[in-house]
């Protein structure tokens, strides 16, 4: 049965160096939050004091009611999913899959039923007397999968699981991740530094850096309304203007490019973190290369936020076509366009901000 898991205030240090500060986290039972965040922002460090393997500095962490920081490992009713599948190369794969049954003294017969169970959750139920250097990367994985889920964990935690598949078979590992997740409910944490898992597997998402959460919320709430100019950068492609505030009538905010002069509205009216932007205030504005409008004269060329381009560089990747658009003032502008494009390089075209698609951080 799936927990709740509260994390309060839970600071890690190695000596001088502060991994984790006063990191606080609601995870609600069932949930899948995802701890996103670059190489050394303290991701890892924090799943390892939820599993137990790392002690805590302060601070503690909550199973329900039960705080765990000091219930050794095999007590706290966890499964674990590394990077590198850790499977035991001299057992089959029914053996590696009953390990943790067999460590709980688990009834022969029960014990074989749940391991069935489990290897026909990840479709592998026919390769149960194979050994791990007989399977594929993404086999073993599912193995790993089954292991971690065959003992009914409260709480399933995985560090950066498909960091070691080639990009197809990543693309479809999450979403039998995601299937196995809808179908068990376990609360599930989940280390990445890949924004598109995060985006597509999370039901809440902690932006980490450099051991503090930044933001924690829904994946529309991350990608949409980021609260600072690290969370915009990183999650998502987006295109950044330093402005200043010249008006903020009910929401509706008109704004100046500090380099450019570009005098561009936004409206903030439904965005959070926006509350508080007034007439000479400091903000990057911030818009997505997928919100980007791009066209040509004969639509009109008038109008707020509308700008004359050169199309540059423009590369397609079967889902979508980015492109480089420049501004007469050589302001470069990354657009996308759904599916594939064609507008020509060299050639001139128009781009259009939708202001209620311009996101304003207050720096």
């Amino acid at each position: 049965m799936s927990t709740q898991v509260r994390i309060e205030n839970v600071t890690k240090r190695f000596g001088n160096y502060v991994a984790n500060n006063d990191v606080t986290l609601d995870i609600k039972a069932g949930d899948f939050v995802s701890l996103l965040g670059p190489s050394g922002c303290g991701k890892t460090t924090l799943l390892s004091m939820i599993l137990g393997i790392q002690d805590i500095t302060e601070g503690n962490i909550y199973f329900g009611d039960e705080a765990v920081q000091n219930i050794p490992i095999h007590k706290r009713d966890v499964g674990m999913v590394f990077q590198n599948y850790a499977l035991f190369p001299h057992m089959t794969v029914e053996d590696n899959v009953a390990f943790g049954l067999k460590m709980r003294k688990t009834p022969k017969e029960i014990m074989r039923n749940q391991v069935n169970n489990a290897l026909a959750m990840v479709h592998l139920e026919h390769l149960n007397k194979r050994f791990p250097r007989e399977l594929s990367g993404g086999q073993q994985q599912r193995v790993a999968f089954a292991r971690a889920i065959v003992v009914k964990p409260r709480v399933l935690l995985l560090d950066e699981p498909l960091s070691n598949l080639d990009a197809q078979l990543r693309e479809e590992m999450r979403f039998e991740l995601k299937k196995l997740h809808n179908m068990l409910g376990i609360t599930t944490i989940y280390v990445t530094h890949d924004q598109i898992e995060a985006l597509s597997l999370s039901t809440k998402i902690a932006v980490m850096k450099d051991g503090v959460v930044q933001q924690y919320g829904t994946p529309l709430e991350i990608f949409l309304t980021p609260k600072n100019q690290f969370i915009a950068e990183f999650v998502g492609y987006a295109n950044f203007l330093s402005c200043k505030v010249m008006e903020n009538s009910n929401g509706i905010v008109t704004i100046k490019d500090d380099i450019h002069g570009y005098v561009l509205q936004a409206d903030v009216s439904k965005q959070a973190y926006t509350k508080d932007i007034n007439a000479g205030d400091t903000v990057m504005a911030t818009i997505k290369p997928e919100n980007v409008d791009i066209f040509t004269a004969d639509r009109g060329s008038e109008g707020t936020n509308v700008f004359r381009v050169k199309v540059g560089m423009n590369d397609y990747t079967g889902s979508a076509t980015r492109y480089e658009l420049i501004t007469d003032e050589d302001f470069v502008i990354k657009g996308s366009v759904t599916g594939y494009s064609n507008y020509a390089p060299d050639s001139y075209a128009y781009v259009h901000f939708n202001k209620e698609h311009i996101t304003l951080i207050k720096v």
